[in-house]
């Protein structure tokens, strides 16, 4: 079962932890307001999750319910996606299941990774 964006928001104060909240946003290079956004369970745009998943040091598959990374896979492809209220989790998630199945296509026809 993914882990809930309430828990990822958890994990982004835990980090956090005593420092300001300036003084962390600055490390994770997301904006104060941001980090204080997701820090209260406000689902950030894919650009943001991405940093905040790197600064956290954790996969973001696991936020979305997906397989756990392919050793083989290239690191630091982001997708960005703007914030719309209209935009349900369900259709993020799925977005992001094609996003990375399309990825992997593309390596295996490079030869990148086995099919």
């Amino acid at each position: 079962m993914p882990l809930s964006i309430e828990e990822f928001g958890r994990l982004v104060a835990a980090k956090r932890g005593s420092r300001g909240v300036r003084a962390a946003a600055l490390d994770a290079n997301v904006s104060a307001a941001t980090l204080s956004r997701v820090e209260n369970g406000h689902m950030p745009d894919l650009k943001t999750f991405a940093a905040l998943c790197k600064w956290i040091d954790r996969d973001p598959r696991e936020f979305l319910g997906l397989e756990a990374k392919d050793q083989s896979e290239r690191p630091g492809t982001v997708v960005h996606f703007k914030k719309k209220k209209t935009v349900q989790v369900e259709t993020a998630k799925a977005l992001g299941e094609l996003i990375l199945a399309a990825q992997k296509a593309l390596l295996a026809r490079d030869g990148l990774i086995g099919r």
